[in-house]
């Protein structure tokens, strides 16, 4: 049987994802790893960084081969040097995605995981970009999709995963209220289950769903959403079946013991559960985007515009991220494997 062939888009030229790309080429994978984006570009990024690499073009038939990565090649549209942003290579950044995603949709690969890239270069170029996030479900006609970030996390042995979805993404806090209707509430937990089931391999998924307001509204003393919009969801899709813990405390949630009752956290804002997720879990923390037709992981940093070039930037989250997706193929071919991200 093959291996998987897995699309990796190399993310924003000036930044650390070329770099990071190249460095996959030290180690054996059990896939065909397809780096998206120009190959002189890798090429010169892995001589910078002293990165012993081996590249080739990428043929569909071919088979995978030890210590050699394949490129789906697209030009850069402007030469490029570490660090510098050049809007001229906006178009180039979406070409990769769009090479990506089509290949996901198509069968071709069995899932993309992306690279930074710089929205801030994107929108100055005159494209809207909000996100890669935003940008596959555009692109896939999703009409809703979810973010979870993930990462292993605790001390000695024990390296349990901690998973963290977002009820809304990213948004000034005072808008949080008002968007959190029990309808899109409602959505997200469904998209969360239903991935948690089909794409980790988890039969019931335990999801432990945060308040939203200090000590969860403290009986309505503190805020009343929790009483008027997340308890009754809660209890409606408890009466389909789902195993919902909630609404808990944010503020003693994230504990170990708490942690270990559930397979996943739903946050209801960006900044109630990320920050706790990226001081326990940063380097080897990964992003999931959850309800596509397609599998998607990404890095959890940026660009590190100021690291690129110089080979100090840290490979671990790319590469959980690619083990992240493996594993997420493998479950949706075969459903009752467990990929928990172990």
């Amino acid at each position: 049987m093959k291996p998987p062939a897995l699309a990796i888009t190399t993310g924003e030229p000036a930044g650390v994802g070329p770099e990071l790309c190249a460095k996959l080429a030290s180690r054996p994978w059990p896939a065909r790893l397809v780096l998206i984006g120009d190959r002189g570009l890798l090429a010169e990024r892995a001589r910078m960084t002293g990165t012993a690499i081996s590249l080739r073009h990428y043929l569909p038939g071919d088979a995978a081969q030890v210590g050699v990565l394949d490129v789906l090649h697209v030009p850069l549209a402007h030469s490029c040097q570490p660090g510098q942003l050049s809007v001229a290579n906006a178009g180039y950044v979406l070409k990769t995605l769009d090479l990506a995603i089509d290949g996901c949709l198509s069968g071709e690969f069995a899932a993309m995981v992306t690279a930074p890239v710089q929205k801030s270069v994107i929108n100055d170029a005159g494209i809207v970009f909000s996100g890669h996030t935003e940008y596959l479900a555009e692109r896939t006609g999703t009409p809703r999709v979810v973010m979870m970030l993930a990462g292993e996390y605790g001390m000695g042995d024990a390296h349990p995963w901690m998973r963290v979805a977002l009820a809304t993404t990213h948004l000034p806090l005072k808008s949080v209220s008002a968007v959190l209707t029990a309808e899109a509430l409602t959505r997200t937990i469904r998209i969360l289950h239903a991935d948690l089931r089909d794409k980790f391999g988890l039969p019931l998924p335990r999801i432990l769903v945060a308040g939203l307001n200090p000590h969860a509204g403290e009986a309505g003393h503190m805020g009343r959403e929790e009483i008027e919009v997340i308890e009754p969801v809660l209890a409606e899709l408890r009466r389909e079946g789902m195993d919902l813990i909630g609404p808990l405390p944010a503020d003693t949630l994230f504990t170990p013991r708490q942690l270990a009752r559930g397979d996943a956290v739903l946050a209801m804002y960006h900044d109630q559960g990320l920050p706790v997720l990226k001081f326990a879990t940063f380097g080897g923390g990964i992003n999931v985007t959850l309800g596509l037709p397609i599998i998607r992981t990404s890095v959890d940093h940026g660009t590190a515009l100021d690291l690129a070039g110089t080979g100090r930037a840290d490979g671990g989250s790319l590469e959980a991220a690619i083990h992240c997706a493996l594993g997420m193929s493998a479950t949706r071919a075969n459903p009752n494997l467990d990929s928990s991200l172990s």
